[in-house]
């Protein structure tokens, strides 16, 4: 098996988003044999997982349908997919997306002509179903791209773009201690078998779960290529995860952070990185977390005291991430000036930021 592509499905059922992404994989031009989608139903409430099984139904060659007995989130969806994965590849897609129908075609080749062990590729945002593009993203460039050393690592650190527009050799994902594939018939799992085979790779019961494991994957990749079109589609609708602000959310932010940090101390590469991780850290953990968490109208319950303890936790994690030459570089000057007004006085923070949005609101309004 050349390539496992694993589906987290959650509630996709509605407007055919899983329809359009699942058409887009079993039409993919790897023939039978090459190819397997394990689509992973994580505990759906509507029909989701029927949709699946009537895939698997008519592709039993190249679709797998899993249900999991219990709820965990991308994350332990993905774990499931991870454990009954055949492929010497591994690739992931939101099961609101779809692909161009060559497109693991594509990125296969690329890897066998230039000895790649990881493979990428540019994004199309669209707020319809199409295979027009849409705003093209640039997931990644050309300078992070060929044999990877000091500098280019530090790069792809820094801008590691969406991890599902990629795919992967096996030891990349896995690890090099687990990297034997399943050998069983994924088609007759029992729902303790399902659980039984899980990897444990993804942080599960959270979102932001490619954060926390993005770093470690990053550095075990001795050589990247780049195809600079949009062969992957990124569906955007108010559903979405990143454009949900809950206090849920905003923790799971920050739980992410503080797992790049501990996989940074677990796998020796905090030292090495250091500018890099810091500058991670600050801005999933920190910055993003506190301005959404401030404005007004997303106002979350205990807004005071969640930043506080946001802001004492990120000077103990990093005292000198204001120093951080990336945070210096790239981060707003405003934002840069509210974040010094809160290490000073959380107090005068919070209620400069408070008139300040009342200012502009009534400016608004007039």
């Amino acid at each position: 098996m050349k390539i496992s592509v694993v589906v987290p499905v959650y509630n996709m059922a509605g407007e055919d988003k899983l329809k359009h992404c699942l058409d887009s994989l079993v039409s993919q031009t790897l023939p039978d044999g090459e190819i397997e989608i394990i689509a992973v139903d994580d505990c759906s409430t509507d029909n989701s997982f029927e949709i699946m099984k009537g895939y698997e139904e008519q592709y039993p060659e190249r679709f797998i349908a899993i249900h999991s007995p219990v709820n965990h989130h991308q994350g332990g969806a993905k774990n499931i997919g991870l454990g009954i994965a055949r492929g010497e590849w591994i690739g992931f897609i939101d099961a609101d997306d779809w692909v161009v129908p060559d497109y693991y075609e594509r990125l296969l080749k690329r890897a066998e002509e230039t000895g790649a062990d990881m493979v990428g590729c540019d994004y199309s945002l669209v707020d319809s179903y199409t295979f027009e593009p849409g705003q093209i993203v640039h997931n990644n460039n050309h300078e992070q791209t060929g044999i990877m050393n000091e500098e280019k690592y530090k790069k792809l650190l820094l801008d590691t773009g969406s991890l599902v527009v990629k795919i992967y050799k096996r030891e990349i994902v896995l690890g090099r201690g687990r990297i034997k594939p399943f050998s069983g018939d994924p088609h007759k799992l029992s729902p303790e078998a399902v659980l039984d085979s899980k990897l444990d790779i993804f942080p599960e019961d959270i979102f932001y779960e490619d954060n926390a494991v993005s770093n470690t994957w990053m550095l075990r990749v001795k050589h990247f290529e780049y195809i600079e079109e949009p062969l992957y589609f990124y569906f955007q609708h108010n559903a979405s995860t990143v454009h949900t602000i809950s206090k849920k959310n905003l923790e799971d932010r920050m739980v992410a952070g503080r797992q790049i940090l501990n996989e940074a101390k677990e796998n020796g590469y905090l030292e090495k990185y250091y500018k890099e991780i810091e500058f991670m850290y600050t801005v999933l953990f920190y910055v993003n977390t506190l301005f959404s968490a401030m404005p007004s109208e997303q106002h979350i319950d205990g807004c005071y005291e969640f930043t506080k303890k946001m802001g004492i936790e990120m000077k103990e994690a990093f005292p000198d991430f204001q120093s951080n030459p990336y945070y210096q570089d790239r981060i707003h000057a405003e934002e840069k000036k509210l974040i010094g007004m809160q290490m000073k006085s959380h107090l005068k923070f919070y209620l400069y930021y408070r008139l300040l949005w009342f200012y502009r609101g009534l400016r608004k309004k007039f």
